[in-house]
């Protein structure tokens, strides 16, 4: 175990230290392995997180050529984390998602493969981001607005 393997995968996942440190002894060291343990980690993390309320966040707004106009709005705990790049680009990632897979409601987002990397879904970064914020997020909703559609 180096230490940058432990700041690659604490970037990667936000995970503590100590965490990472376990994931890579339960997996003999294998990458591929400890990234699957930390990532279940992290969906546990984000279950148990599911009873909090997500009162602050932000409005992404994202318009397309002019012709395809999106508004996504994404939830979290507390402003600090609304506030933050990560967030900020995640939000900012969900509109991009909406104005080009245009899905029919928040749980088709989740389940649709990312489009910016399609071995992972939006839902796997939105664990990401739960994990690594320590805080309960949501995408509580989006609007699309297509030129000469109503």
């Amino acid at each position: 175990m180096t230490l940058d393997l432990i700041k690659q995968l604490r970037d990667e996942t936000g995970a503590g230290i100590m965490e990472i440190k376990k994931a890579l002894d339960e997996s003999a060291g294998d990458l591929a392995k400890t990234r699957a343990v930390l990532k279940k980690s992290g969906a546990a993390k984000a279950a148990k997180r599911a009873e909090r309320t997500a009162g602050q966040g932000m409005v992404e707004a994202y318009s397309h050529n002019g012709r395809i106009g999106v508004l996504v709005e994404v939830n979290c705990e507390t402003d600090f984390v609304a506030r933050g790049d990560d967030f900020k680009t995640f939000t900012h990632d969900c509109a991009l998602q909406v104005a080009a897979m245009k899905p029919e409601n928040v749980d088709d987002l989740l389940k649709q493969e990312y489009v910016k990397d399609p071995s992972q879904t939006v839902g796997d970064l939105l664990e990401t981001l739960i994990a690594k914020t320590g805080e309960k997020i949501v995408v509580s909703r989006f609007v699309v607005y297509e030129l000469g559609k109503e």
